[in-house]
């Protein structure tokens, strides 16, 4: 398991527009991706778990990957949501 806590610089944190993005980019990868936002975990390839909890700007996260390609999908996606701007 590979994991790195983050804070969202998009000043719309993770909109419809971001998640949607950030689920294709998830589904490149054969590792189980999740957020956790406080209380909440959401399944990074689910584009539906992530609307159903807002994650605003300046909004600290934690990026977990599970699987064989864990280590690739941590760095691809944290890359990815580090460059998030709208």
């Amino acid at each position: 398991m590979a994991r790195e806590q983050m804070r969202i610089q998009s000043p719309n944190g993770i909109d419809l527009r971001s998640a949607g993005m950030l689920v294709g980019e998830a589904n490149k990868f054969q590792s189980y991706i999740m957020m956790y936002h406080g209380e909440y975990k959401m399944n990074c390839k689910s584009l539906m778990s992530m609307l159903a909890f807002p994650v605003g700007p300046e909004a600290d996260v934690v990026i977990e990957c599970e699987g064989e390609d864990e280590e690739e999908a941590l760095k691809h996606i944290t890359e990815f949501i580090k460059n998030l701007k709208q």
